[in-house]
């Protein structure tokens, strides 16, 4: 495989900041080849290996949207249209780097060692669906304040002189117009920690327009003022995603700071599935365009070209991981519900009075 560079972090970083004028691209909508060099930096096997793990999200956005509507899960954040920033950045990660995601990023997750089933309880509010394997924070509800988080969790990596490892995070457009963000970057920026900040420009912040959030011509430009590096992606370009994603990686993992990365793609659907209706706010005019960009098409296509991918095998594929979504549902569902006296009781290590009276009171009722 070769080994040619899609960015020159150094460079940027140079020259106060200032990102690339274009986003990386390696391929276009309909599957061809538009930057030949980078192309050779991928083996048969890591494109196929991609496209599963994108096929394998959108399975599992489909799956769990029906059980959602089924009333069997709480909060879930869908994913349909974000396969290629998602999976081509989580896959550019290695276990030993620490991961703090928000709720939209339970697919990163659990590529980096969590369990669907314990996500699934994570969505029911269930206790056990923090205790993952995985070098990880608990998904972020807050908007931003993960970012804050990772740039403490970076500066430890750097105190506690961990090698080859990095800490990353995410947050879309609209996270990025919050302080926290801000702040994480500047922490992260002013130790030079290696910190790998992606935020995903899906277009919405639920449903207020990226036009409206920032006069900003890009998100990746707002690392300037910390000094951080930035890069626009294409955003449903896989093979970009990763390749950008493990650079950043490489250069902030080599002691060279943090790396701000903007991925430009779409949420297709809805915000969350608590009600959102995206046809109140959005036209189907609007959303085409971005359709006729779908990552899993893109990359199908140039995969069936070339014969390493088949209708067929995609089905299949697909079947497969619907039934074990369908296990992983059936093993949440198995887990004995939490009790509210139960939340109480951990809520302080020592429980003050009114905590006390609530645990008693909430105890009596469920013993009847």
């Amino acid at each position: 495989m070769a080994n040619t560079k899609a960015v020159n972090f150094a460079e940027i970083k140079a020259n106060e900041g200032a990102p690339y004028a274009k986003p990386v691209q390696i391929l276009d909508n309909d599957g061809n080849v538009v930057n030949k060099d980078l192309m050779a930096n991928f083996s048969d096997d890591l494109l196929v290996d991609l496209m599963k793990k994108m096929v394998w999200e959108r399975a599992l956005h489909e799956q769990t949207m029906s059980f959602s509507k089924q009333g069997r899960l709480g909060f879930y954040a869908p994913t349909w249209g974000e396969e290629a920033s998602e999976m081509g950045t989580a896959a550019a990660f290695k276990k030993q780097d620490f991961l703090f995601p928000a709720y939209r990023d339970l697919p990163q997750l659990i590529q980096h060692g969590a369990t669907v089933a314990q996500m699934y309880l994570w969505s029911k509010g269930h206790i056990k669906g923090n205790l993952f394997d995985a070098r990880a924070l608990r998904p972020q509800i807050i908007i931003g304040a993960q970012m804050v988080e990772m740039a403490g969790g970076a500066l430890g990596i750097k105190k506690n002189g961990e090698k080859d490892t990095v800490a990353y995070a995410y947050t879309g457009e609209g996270g990025s117009s919050q302080g926290d963000t801000y702040e994480g970057m500047n922490f992260a920026g002013a130790f030079q920690a290696p910190a790998v900040f992606i935020i995903q420009n899906n277009g919405w912040a639920i449903s207020f327009p990226r036009k409206l959030q920032t006069e900003a011509q890009t998100i990746a430009q707002k690392g300037v003022a910390a000094g951080i590096p930035g890069v626009q992606v294409d955003g449903m370009d896989v093979l970009a995603c990763y390749e950008v994603a493990k650079e950043a990686r490489e250069f902030a993992a080599a002691g060279n700071g943090p790396v701000l990365i903007e991925t430009l793609t779409y949420r297709f659907g809805a915000h969350s599935s608590a009600g959102d209706d995206p046809s109140r706010y959005r036209t189907d005019e609007e959303t085409k365009p971005w359709f006729d960009k779908d990552p899993l098409i893109r990359l199908r296509k140039y995969l069936t070209k070339n014969g390493l991918w088949s209708e067929e095998e995609e089905q299949k594929y697909v079947d497969e991981c619907k039934q074990s979504f369908k296990e992983a549902m059936k093993e949440a569902d198995s887990v004995e519900p939490e009790k509210v006296s139960d939340m109480l009781k951990r809520t302080f290590e020592v429980p003050t009075p009114d905590i006390k009276e609530q645990i008693k009171k909430y105890e009596e009722k469920e013993s009847k």
